[in-house]
């Protein structure tokens, strides 16, 4: 027999006895594809326990504020005729305060809360030859009112009694209010001495 066949019916030979060596072959790619569904299905479970978990609890969202705050107070201060920097000083810098529109100042203010209507407030200031020519404002909350709006979604919290009782001072050792004695100092020197040395 040529040696070419003989290696030819060797080949055959082996790559049957594999085959029929192997039975579980089939039944591995059957364990990893079996493994692959379940992997995938638990995927899926868990994803839809999540959707679950997060429509049960909703993150804490903080309080946006943004710009500048100007109360009525502060727009009842303006005058007629008052300076760039008076105007600074009254009201703070502008939010929107553009190269193109040296003359105008745009005050804006919002503030947002979660389950509440978001809070818009506008003053423009406009300037004619460095000086406040005229203004437009939105209705304007006191500073009081603002302060009360800020804390109406808030729980109320018992404020403790700062108020100390006779025996609980008792128990502090007391403060010796004697005043300390003057201490004398000594009388200051007539001349002092130079601060180089004098030259040869």
């Amino acid at each position: 027999m040529p040696a070419r066949a003989q290696r030819l019916q060797c080949t055959h030979h082996i790559a049957s006895h594999n085959t029929m060596s192997d039975p579980f072959r089939p039944s591995a790619r059957h364990a990893v594809f079996l493994a692959i569904c379940a992997g995938l299905t638990a995927c899926g479970s868990f994803d839809g326990a999540s959707n679950r978990l997060a429509s049960l609890v909703t993150p804490y969202q903080i309080d946006v504020v943004q710009g500048n705050f100007v109360s009525s107070e502060q727009v009842a201060l303006l005058k007629t005729g008052m300076g760039r920097q008076g105007v600074r000083d009254l009201l703070g810098t502008p939010l929107l305060q553009s190269v193109f529109h040296a003359d105008r100042w745009d005050y804006v203010f919002t503030f947002k809360r979660k389950g509440e209507e978001p809070q818009l407030r506008k003053v423009t200031i406009y300037f004619k030859d460095d000086g406040l020519d005229h203004f437009d404002a939105d209705a304007l909350p006191t500073e009081a009112d603002f302060v009360a709006s800020l804390d109406s979604g808030r729980k109320a919290v018992k404020v403790p009694l700062l108020d100390a009782s006779e025996e609980s001072l008792q128990r502090f050792p007391a403060v010796d209010t004697t005043p300390e004695p003057t201490r004398v100092l000594p009388p200051l020197p007539a001349s002092y001495p130079p601060l180089e040395p004098a030259s040869p």
